[in-house]
């Protein structure tokens, strides 16, 4: 299994100075969760939510098979929710609820004791990635860690690779000038017509895609629930979960 390479194989189970040599050569990605676990909706009621499960499963996994270093951080070092629905057999299918609940479990170590998102130090990484769910929505859109994580990496042209809702992180970069510096970049997201598919458009306070475009983005997206990833440069986005892998994918061309 998977978990037991990593356990097993990790750096952290090696003594420090091989540890440290191990690191130094092999990739390091920051993945951001959110630390919501709810969406305050436009009527102030509050919709269970969190981190889309798929989405930081598939990314985290395909990572660590690469070989890579991974480490999780989520706003204050909360541990993240996972949204209920991303782990419900009528949305997901049966099968990938036994995966996904068997992975969060094996990595329980890991991902209920994510870095402090203020306390990352971009140097260390070579990319920051951030699954969706409708949790960014909530916080990482105006966290300013998460703004000063994005503007540090995108000044050292760090790959900047976020899913579905997790371009709302986008949102709270604002470089020296509190200009956002990722206009007129190509990217997509979940866009306004999934989000009507899947119910929670209505009561939305806004809409991720919209939002993007009127920020200055060059938005593009594919057919709804298919894989689409844009790539521009360092910013490489995936559209729903379904484009989790294929982004991962990319970023480990890129890192390769």
């Amino acid at each position: 299994m998977t978990i037991e390479f990593y356990r097993s194989g990790s750096p952290a189970f090696l003594p420090a100075t091989v540890n440290k040599n191990r690191r130094e050569l092999m990739p390091n990605v920051l993945i951001v969760l959110s630390a919501a676990d709810t969406w305050t909706r436009a009527d102030g009621t509050a919709y269970e939510s969190g981190v889309w499960a798929e989405e930081f499963v598939v990314l985290d996994e395909k990572f660590i098979k690469a070989g890579f270093h991974v480490d999780i951080a989520t706003p204050g070092g909360v541990t993240p929710t996972m949204d209920a629905r991303s782990m419900d057999p009528a949305v997901v299918g049966q099968d990938h609820v036994d995966h996904f609940r068997s992975y969060l479990n094996n990595n329980a170590d890991r991902v209920e004791a994510p870095l402090i998102l203020g306390d990352v130090d971009v140097s260390r990484y070579d990319a920051i990635v951030i699954p969706g769910g409708h949790g960014p929505v909530e916080d990482l859109y105006k966290d300013p860690d998460m703004g000063r994580i994005l503007v540090e990496a995108n000044r050292a042209s760090k790959i900047i690779a976020p899913v579905c809702h997790g371009q709302a992180a986008l949102l709270a970069a604002k470089d020296e000038n509190g200009q956002w510096p990722f206009s007129g970049r190509k990217m997509t997201s979940f866009s306004d017509e999934e989000e009507i598919e899947f119910g929670t458009a209505a009561n939305a306070p806004w809409l991720l895609a919209d939002i993007l475009r009127k920020s200055g983005a060059l938005y593009e997206k594919g057919p709804n629930w298919g894989a689409f990833i844009v790539k521009d440069g360092n910013l490489m986005t995936g559209q729903n979960p379904a484009s989790t892998a294929p982004l991962a994918d990319a970023v480990i061309a890129a890192l390769g």
